[in-house]
C-alpha cells in the first residue's frame, strides 16, 4: 500500500459504494429507481476506474463485485448449518386437507390454522450466510447437508443483498443471517440467452431452471454475471438476533433488510382460503414472468413449526401443492428392461421426444410388467405422457383408437437380460427379480447408489466410468472403488491424469461419512434414507447393528417384518460382511449420528404457560418433542404437565381445576435432564 492516498478518494470510493447498493435495492428490490439507468452504469464505471487505479481500496463488499471475480479452479463445500429439508408433495384438495387435519392433530387443537402461501418457484434452491450485515457465503442446496460455495456468484445477481440495508438505528442486521431462496431466470431473459447461445453456435438450454443452475455452476464469475439470474427468498436457516413470532412475519424482516420476497405471497389464511388461492394462482401461472409448478403451504406460527417439527426428509409444518401435470401426446419407439440395484427388473418406454411443460421427454417408466398389461401399452403405440408433479415422466394410457394393427404386445423376460438368470417373483410382489449377485447389471447400479450424492458422494464417478470399470474388471463390488490405483483409471477412455487424481482425491474424501449415510450406501433391500436415519439413531454404531436380531428390529418403530428380515439376511451374509470389512480397512471413518437420545419423555403431553427465564419457549418445545413428548395449546384432563414460568395467566387456574400437575422450570430441568 502507498505510504498516502488522498482522504478525498477514499470518501469518494466508500460514497458511491453505498450509494451503489442504495440504488440497486431501489431499483431491483423495492422496484421505485431514483436515477436512469444511465446514471447507474456511469457510477459503476466510475467505481470499477477508481478500485482499478487504487487495488488497495479494493473490498469483497463493493459493488463492483456483480461484474464477476477471477475464475475459480474449482468449488468447495459448506455443510449447511440447518439442513435444507425438501417438502412434501400435495396433488389435490383432499391432500391439503389432510396436511391440515395432521397439523391440527398433532398441535391437539380444532381451532383454524393460519397458513402463509407463496408461490412455488421452479428454479435453484440456494443459501445465502450474512456476518453484521455482509454477505460472507453462498452455497447451493446440495444434498441438503452439503453444498457447493458459489459466492462469487451469487453476488452477480443483482437482487442478492451484498450488504443488507441497515435503515440507521432502526433496527441492525442479525450477527448470523442465513437465508434460503431460489434462483430463476424469467421467461423473456431465457429467451434472449437462447438467443445469444445460439448466435454463437453453443448448445441451447431446455429450459429456464437448467439455464439457472448451469449458470450458477460457472466456474468463471464473469460468465454468470451477464447471464439474467434472480432471486426471490421465502426462509432462513440459522438465525442470531432476531426474534420472530410467524413467517410472514419473518419475511417482512427479510424485505427490510433489502432481500425481494415474492409478490404474490399470501399471509395468514385458513385452509380453505389455501385452497381457494391455490385455484387462482393455477389459473394465472402462465401470465407470471417466470416459471412455477405449485405453491407452497406454511403454518404461520414459529412455536407451531417448531412444535410440528421435522421427518428425516422433510418438515412437517409445509408442503408443497403441485399443479396438475403437463401432458402431450408421443409414440413409443420400444421397451427395454433396466436391472436396478437390488436386482430388480423395470420396464423402460423410449419416446419419440416430446417437449412437455419445457422439458424434452424421450423415456417414462413403466413400474412392471403388471402395470404394462393393465394400461395395455404396446411399442408403437401413440400414448399420452405427462410430468407427474412436473418431474418423473410417466405414461397416462395408449390411445388405443389410433392403432394400426402393427403395434406389438410386450412381455417381461423370463431370464435377466444382462446374466440370463431366471427371475423370480417375491410373494406379495408386482416387480420380477434376479438373484444373481455377480449379474453386471446389478453391480453397476449398486456401485452407482454406492457414490450418490445421498450415499458416499463420489464426484466424478458417474454412469458411464462405472460401465467401463465393471466391463474392464477393475472393480466388482462397491467395496472395490477404495482400491482403485492410477494407473487403472488413466487406461480408461476420455481418463487423462489429472481426471485420474482428482477422481482419487475424490474417493479419498468420501470416506468420511456418517453412519445413516453408509448404511444408506449399502444398498440394502428396502433402506432408504429415512430408514437408515431411524437405524442409525437405534443403534448408534454399526457393530451394534452387526449383531440385532429379526425379532429385536422388526419391533422398532417404522421398521415391521418384511424390512427386518432384508436387514437380517444382509448381514448375516458373509459376503456383505466381507465387503464392509473390505470397506473398513481401507481407512473410512464412519462418525456416529447425534448421541443417542433416551426418549424420557415418551407419551408425555406438556402445556406451556408464562415466561421461562433460562431457556426460550421455543428451546423448551423442541426439549420435550426431542425426548419423545408432545406439546398442546390447551389445558385438558389428557395434560401430564403445565410448565409454568413467570406470568402463567388463565391456564394454570383451569390446570389447576382438572389436577393437572404443574412443575416450573428447575423441576422440568430434572425431568428432561437438561
Amino acid at each position: 500500500m502507498p505510504d498516502f492516498i488522498d482522504p478525498d478518494i477514499v470518501k469518494k470510493i466508500e460514497n458511491l459504494r453505498q450509494e451503489l447498493h442504495r440504488h440497486n435495492n431501489r431499483y431491483y428490490v423495492m422496484d421505485a429507481p431514483e436515477i436512469s439507468d444511465a446514471e447507474y452504469d456511469r457510477m459503476m464505471r466510475q467505481l470499477i476506474e477508481l478500485e482499478t487505479q487504487y487495488p488497495e481500496l479494493s473490498s469483497p463488499d463493493s459493488p463492483s463485485m456483480r461484474v464477476g471475480a477471477l475464475p475459480l479452479k474449482k468449488f468447495d463445500s459448506v455443510k449447511h448449518t440447518v439442513r435444507m429439508l425438501s417438502l412434501d408433495n400435495a396433488f389435490s384438495d383432499s391432500d391439503i386437507l389432510n396436511f391440515d387435519r395432521r397439523a391440527k392433530k398433532e398441535l391437539m387443537t380444532e381451532g383454524e390454522i393460519l397458513y402463509t402461501v407463496e408461490p412455488k418457484m421452479d428454479g435453484v434452491a440456494v443459501e445465502l450466510v450474512y456476518e453484521n450485515g455482509k454477505l460472507v457465503i453462498g452455497s447451493t442446496r446440495g444434498d441438503g447437508e452439503t453444498g457447493e460455495v458459489i459466492t462469487s456468484n451469487v453476488k452477480t445477481i443483482r437482487t442478492v443483498p451484498i450488504l443488507l440495508q441497515q435503515h440507521g438505528n432502526k433496527e441492525k442486521a442479525p450477527a448470523r443471517l442465513e437465508v434460503r431462496g431460489e434462483v430463476v431466470i424469467c421467461r423473456e431473459g431465457f429467451k434472449r440467452l437462447n438467443e445469444e447461445m445460439s448466435s454463437n453456435d453453443l448448445p441451447l438450454f431446455a429450459n429456464p431452471r437448467n439455464a439457472a443452475a448451469g449458470s450458477l455452476r460457472q466456474l468463471d464469475p464473469r460468465i454468470t454475471a451477464r447471464r439474467p439470474l434472480e432471486i426471490f427468498i421465502y426462509g432462513t436457516g440459522d438465525v442470531t438476533g432476531m426474534n420472530i413470532n410467524s413467517h410472514w412475519d419473518l419475511l417482512c424482516r427479510l424485505k427490510y433488510f433489502g432481500f425481494r420476497i415474492n409478490p404474490h405471497i399470501k399471509q395468514k389464511i385458513t385452509i380453505e382460503g389455501v385452497i381457494e388461492y391455490f385455484r387462482e394462482l393455477e389459473k394465472m401461472r402462465y401470465e407470471l414472468p417466470y416459471d412455477i409448478d405449485g405453491m407452497v403451504i406454511k403454518v404461520d406460527s414459529i412455536e407451531s413449526q417448531v412444535q410440528l417439527g421435522t421427518t428425516a426428509r422433510s418438515p412437517r409444518w409445509a408442503i408443497a401443492c403441485k399443479f396438475k401435470a403437463i401432458q402431450e401426446t408421443t409414440r413409443v419407439l420400444k421397451i427395454e428392461v433396466q436391472v436396478g440395484r437390488t436386482g430388480t427388473l423395470t420396464p423402460v418406454a423410449h419416446l419419440e421426444t416430446v417437449n412437455i411443460g419445457g422439458v424434452n421427454v424421450n423415456r417414462a417408466t413403466l413400474h412392471n410388467g403388471d402395470e404394462i398389461s393393465r394400461k395395455d401399452i404396446r411399442i408403437g403405440d401413440t400414448v399420452l405422457v405427462q410430468r407427474a408433479g412436473d418431474v418423473i415422466p410417466e405414461i397416462v394410457k395408449a390411445i388405443d383408437t389410433v392403432r394400426t394393427g402393427r403395434e406389438k404386445i410386450f412381455t417381461m423376460p423370463a431370464n435377466c437380460p444382462f446374466c440370463n438368470t431366471p427371475v423370480v417373483q417375491d410373494e406379495g410382489e408386482a416387480s420380477l427379480r434376479c438373484t444373481n449377485d455377480a449379474c453386471p447389471a446389478i453391480i453397476k447400479a449398486q456401485i452407482e447408489h454406492f457414490a450418490s450424492k445421498k450415499a458416499f458422494n463420489v464426484d466424478g464417478l458417474g454412469e458411464k466410468l462405472i460401465n467401463q470399470l465393471v466391463d474392464k474388471g477393475y472393480l466388482s463390488s462397491f467395496a472395490d472403488i477404495f482400491y482403485l490405483d492410477k494407473e487403472k483409471i488413466e487406461s480408461l477412455d476420455n481418463m487423462g491424469s489429472k481426471s485420474a487424481e482428482n477422481l482419487l482425491e475424490s474417493i479419498e474424501k468420501s470416506k468420511n461419512i456418517s453412519f445413516s449415510r453408509f448404511l444408506y450406501a449399502l444398498g440394502i433391500r428396502h433402506v432408504g434414507e429415512h430408514i437408515a436415519e431411524i437405524l442409525a439413531s437405534k443403534y448408534g454404531y454399526l457393530e451394534n447393528l452387526y449383531d440385532a436380531k429379526y425379532d429385536d428390529l422388526k419391533d422398532i418403530k417404522g421398521i415391521g417384518p418384511v424390512l427386518a428380515k432384508s436387514l437380517a439376511d444382509f448381514f448375516i451374509c458373509e459376503k456383505n460382511r466381507k465387503r464392509v470389512d473390505q470397506i473398513l480397512k481401507c481407512g473410512v471413518n464412519i462418525y456416529p449420528q447425534e448421541d443417542n437420545i433416551t426418549p424420557t419423555l415418551d407419551g408425555k403431553i406438556f402445556v406451556l404457560t408464562g415466561t421461562l427465564e433460562t431457556m426460550t419457549r421455543s428451546e423448551a418445545i423442541q426439549k420435550i418433542k426431542k425426548l419423545g413428548g408432545k406439546v398442546s395449546e390447551s389445558v385438558s384432563k389428557k395434560i401430564d404437565f403445565v410448565l409454568a414460568g413467570h406470568s402463567p395467566g388463565s391456564k394454570i387456574e383451569k390446570a389447576r381445576a382438572l389436577g393437572v400437575y404443574i412443575i416450573d422450570e428447575e423441576s422440568f430441568k430434572k425431568i428432561a435432564g437438561a
